[in-house]
């Protein structure tokens, strides 16, 4: 298979919508942190979903950042950097669930409980490691990411602006799980669904640099006039 332009940009289309969609989808099955629901399967199924989430994000991040580089410039790079880094913290964070917290149920149930206490914004009890630094950078990369990211898409004219508008107001109003209820915090993850699901599809419908790029550019090295 011939690898392209336009080929890659697609795929990364692609993982942005599937980020997006998954975020949302995850948001309906996500149980309830209790440490009884750490030995589950639909906790297991879940995390593993959010693990592959984190890494389609990255990917499609990555796609959306390539595709306006010269228009978004360093606040573009800013951004994305930023947001990606984000989406690294919570596939780590994930995995952790997924894979180390349900074994620690059972013998160290405090523990579990303080780790689950982390994400729900309960008091944390005991000593719960660096997770608390770890969600608090997270939180900062989510909305400093999302926001600076948005905000130079936006400038950049190449997606869809409204949908790069939608992203940073969704990392923006991602401040208020602080204050809402944890039963009501996940609506925050909505816009910024939305928005990854838009700028994907707009990255799949936008044009794509050609595929005799790298012909170009090095046609115009060699026109250009040697230099003493």
């Amino acid at each position: 298979m011939e690898i392209t332009y336009a080929k890659l940009g697609r795929a990364a289309a692609v993982c942005a919508i599937a980020a997006g969609l998954l975020f949302a989808f995850i948001q309906f099955i996500h149980p309830d942190e209790t440490v009884a629901n750490t030995t589950t399967t639909a906790w297991a199924v879940t995390h593993v979903l959010s693990m592959v989430m984190a890494v389609f994000a990255i990917v499609g991040i990555t796609g959306l950042y390539l595709r306006q580089v010269r228009g978004s410039g360093l606040l573009g790079l800013t951004g994305a950097v930023l947001f990606s880094f984000g989406w690294l913290i919570v596939m780590a964070h994930d995995y952790f669930e997924a894979a180390v917290l349900p074994a620690l149920a059972g013998p160290a149930p405090l523990f579990a409980k303080d780790a689950l206490a982390v994400v729900t914004g309960k008091a944390v009890v005991g000593d719960a490691g660096g997770l608390p630094l770890a969600y608090t950078l997270a939180g900062l990369m989510f909305l400093g990411g999302g926001l600076v990211f948005g905000i130079a898409s936006f400038r950049a004219r190449v997606l869809y602006r409204w949908a790069s508008l939608l992203l940073a107001v969704g990392a923006l109003a991602a401040v208020l799980v602080a204050v809402l209820p944890h039963s009501l915090d996940r609506l925050a993850a909505f816009p910024i669904a939305a928005a990854l699901v838009a700028l994907g599809v707009s990255l799949w419908r936008s044009p794509v640099p050609t595929d005799d790029a790298p012909r170009v550019i090095v046609d115009e090295v060699r026109s250009e006039p040697a230099r003493a």
